[in-house]
């Protein structure tokens, strides 16, 4: 076996045998790691990430790999309710159907989502209401990544990028049948989930298959559905009957959320590298609990292709090519049930990858990337457009990105230039501003051709000035191309309750990001903190422009606009691992503001927040808790009711493991929002905030079954 094989091999059966051990640690992945690590002889065993070229010490790896039992715990329905109390990472919350990260206080185009590597190729950036289509039930690991390590994938993205690795295409063959099966209920909302995963070898080919289903009724929420709030500030209109609105108690209207998913993976293995195709279908079906209502009705196809070989040739280690087609589509229908809207994107994608070998102590990559989305929404009622005009986006970008180490120093660097054209038709007919919004004058976006020359960069070093202690410091500068609806929008859109403007003059966002960093990572105490300003230039936002609604359902108008703006904030964790196995607790505290320069907040800012988490593994049982204070959110744009309330979210869950012959047997219960708290986010739009809390207390239970 060679050494790329074993390497591989040793990762995969770390990850099963986190996987094995329980469904319930609430702790980060350090915990695992470590407590694997004290019961190895392996000690130089390292977790290495998708997108990253070296160990877990390399400060180009992801800011926080979610893997194993970690992973399995935190999972959720939604990319954000998985990732939503992570350091620095907050959640939007359209009941439990649609959820997206956001990396602090920065959402929509601002962090990408990615399926191993390459674009998701849904309309998720859009509006918070537009689910993202990727699923996570199978999900070997969930990576968070910034600065040099980011650029590798996207430009534009100054909050963060999320990349979901599911490992259908496998590069190195199993040594065995493998596989995963997992079912539970849930009381909150009836929810019943069961999800199943195999992988074999037949000679030369590794195979894969997953599926997954999720069936949910309206949840259970406590109190009442409106957030007790006085008059609305600024001049915008609440959204309809405002405070009159139906006052739900006990099951959320509208909240459901059935899911459904196959994919299948096949690759050749050989001595010098693999070449593997996957395909996915995926559908999900949600309730949008807004005072309108509605649901969306989710589809798409995806078809995946890698090829990788090592030591293409002198001096370089890898020669990688990935490419990505995706099909995707949403229908969305009104209360009573009748189709209202179709939105359509196909997106192609592909990569090239070089990577080089150590020179003069630096190793990184260069590659290729293109990027081409056709994207198409259809008023179903009158054929014509909805809120955004049919626009063809396409991109092309290069990269280099290095990292270096001399000692106690490591630094890296990253470069990327993209050249994006956003095409709408040009023959879209945009309505008359009379006939269709009251109050001032608002002017029409033009459907032209607008073309975007992007340069991002950035450099970092860490210096280890101590074994064990770093300090370190990065600066990012990222530049993001207006998307389509930023440009062209023109119209309602029931689910965030406003009548959207776009602007076809928007200039380019550019983004100056400072981070400091102290870090301890040797040891029983463990810690880390951060602070960072990040300073923006042509920030685009949607502007509530007061006395002006639309004609239709007197909703608010919301026009794009640009402005200088800066977003402060600063992070921090402390860890203890005792040396018994699995033990360990985690203190964590995260804070951060967007504010206009000019004078203001940025709206759908994240409340600051703090947490402890504990976790106890006595031979086959394992137990944790977690607590969660999230401070009151008083800092709003002038457009924002609140408030956003404090909350308190506490967390806990138990399991037992039992091995029989090859199957490892985990049965678990994790119980979710034990106070029962009412939980709204402040991140989540106001048609959504204001009359739709999370879900109230649950119980689930499951069993997991691992060989």
């Amino acid at each position: 076996m060679n050494h790329y094989s074993r390497s591989l091999t040793a990762k995969r059966h770390a990850f099963g045998l986190l996987k094995s051990v329980s469904l319930t640690t609430t702790l980060t992945v350090s915990f695992s790691v470590i407590a694997y690590a004290q019961s190895s002889s392996n000690t130089n065993l390292q977790i290495e990430a998708t997108g990253s070229q070296e160990s877990n010490l390399s400060i180009l790896t992801p800011t926080k790999i979610l893997q194993g039992n970690e992973l399995l715990d935190k999972l959720g329905t939604t990319l954000g309710a998985t990732l939503g109390n992570e350091l620095g990472v907050s959640a939007t919350g359209y009941g439990v159907g649609s959820s997206r990260p956001v990396i602090r206080g920065l959402e929509g185009a601002r962090v990408q989502i990615l399926q191993n590597g390459l674009s998701v190729g849904d309309v998720s950036s859009i509006s918070a209401d537009h689910a993202v289509a990727t699923p996570l039930q199978n999900a070997q690991q969930i990576e968070i990544l910034r600065g040099a390590a980011a650029l590798k994938y996207g430009s534009g993205s100054s909050g963060g990028l999320v990349n979901v690795v599911n490992e259908r295409i496998q590069t190195a063959l199993p040594e065995q049948v493998s596989g995963v099966a997992n079912t539970s209920y849930e009381t909150v909302n009836n929810g019943r989930a069961a999800s199943g995963l195999i992988e074999a070898a037949f000679g030369s080919v590794a195979v894969h298959l997953d599926t997954a289903i999720n069936n949910a009724q309206n949840y259970r929420f406590p109190g009442g559905s409106i957030q007790s709030q006085g008059q609305p500030a600024g001049g915008w209109i609440v959204p309809p009957e405002g405070g009159a609105a139906t006052n739900y108690t006990g099951k959320l209207p509208n909240s459901f959320n059935n899911q459904n998913n196959l994919g299948l993976g096949a690759s050749y293995i050989g001595k010098s590298g693999y070449t593997g195709i996957s395909i996915e279908r995926l559908n999900n079906n949600y309730g949008i609990p807004t005072p309108e209502g509605g649901a969306i009705n989710q589809s798409q196809n995806r078809y995946d292709f890698q090829h990788q070989t090592r030591d293409p040739f002198e001096g370089f280690s890898s020669l990688k090519f990935s490419a990505a087609n995706s099909n995707y589509n949403h229908t969305e229908f009104g209360l009573d049930g009748v189709a209202a809207a179709l939105w359509k994107n196909i997106a192609n994608e592909a990569r090239l990858d070089l990577s080089h070998k150590n020179f003069m102590g630096w190793k990184g990559n260069i590659g290729a990337q293109i990027t081409r989305a056709s994207l198409e929404a259809t008023d179903l009622a009158s054929g014509s457009y909805a809120i955004v005009p049919s626009t063809k986006t396409n991109s092309n970008a290069l990269f280099w990105i290095e990292e270096g180490r001399w000692g106690p120093l490591q630094a890296n660097v990253g470069l990327r230039y993209d050249n994006v054209s956003q095409n709408p038709n040009a023959a879209t007919q945009y309505p008359s501003s009379a006939d269709v919004i009251v109050g001032p004058t608002i002017n029409n976006p033009a459907p032209k051709n607008r073309n975007f020359n992007l340069m991002s960069y950035s450099a970092g070093g860490l210096w280890n000035f101590v074994k064990g202690y770093g300090l370190g410091a990065a600066y990012t500068v990222s530049q993001r191309a207006p998307s389509a609806q930023e440009l062209y929008a023109y119209g309602i859109h029931e689910s965030t309750a406003t009548f959207m403007v776009g602007n076809s003059n928007l200039s380019k966002e550019i983004s100056n990001n400072l981070e400091l960093t102290a870090q301890k990572v040797l040891g029983k105490v463990r810690g880390k903190a951060s602070i960072y300003v990040n300073k923006f230039n042509n920030y685009i936002y949607g502007n509530y422009i007061a006395g002006a609604v639309a004609v239709d359902e007197s909703f608010s108008v919301v026009v794009a606009q640009q402005a200088a703006a800066t977003i402060k904030g600063a992070e921090a964790e402390l860890t203890y691992n005792w040396n018994q196995f699995g033990s360990g607790a985690r203190l964590f505290a995260d804070a951060s503001q967007g504010t206009f320069d000019a004078g203001g907040n940025l709206p759908l800012q994240p409340a600051p927040r703090v947490g402890l988490q504990l976790a106890q593994q006595k031979e086959k049982w394992l137990a944790n808790a977690s607590y969660t204070y999230s401070f009151e959110q008083n800092r709003l744009a002038f457009w924002e009711v609140g408030p956003t309330p404090s909350y308190n979210l506490l967390n806990a869950g138990l399991s037992y493991t039992e091995k029989v012959n090859r199957v490892s047997w985990t049965a678990y219960l994790n119980l979710r929002n034990l106070l029962n708290e009412q939980i709204r986010f402040a991140t989540t739009p106001m048609a959504v905030r204001l009359y739709a809390p999370q879900p109230g207390r649950s119980l689930m239970v499951g069993v997991r079954a691992t060989f």
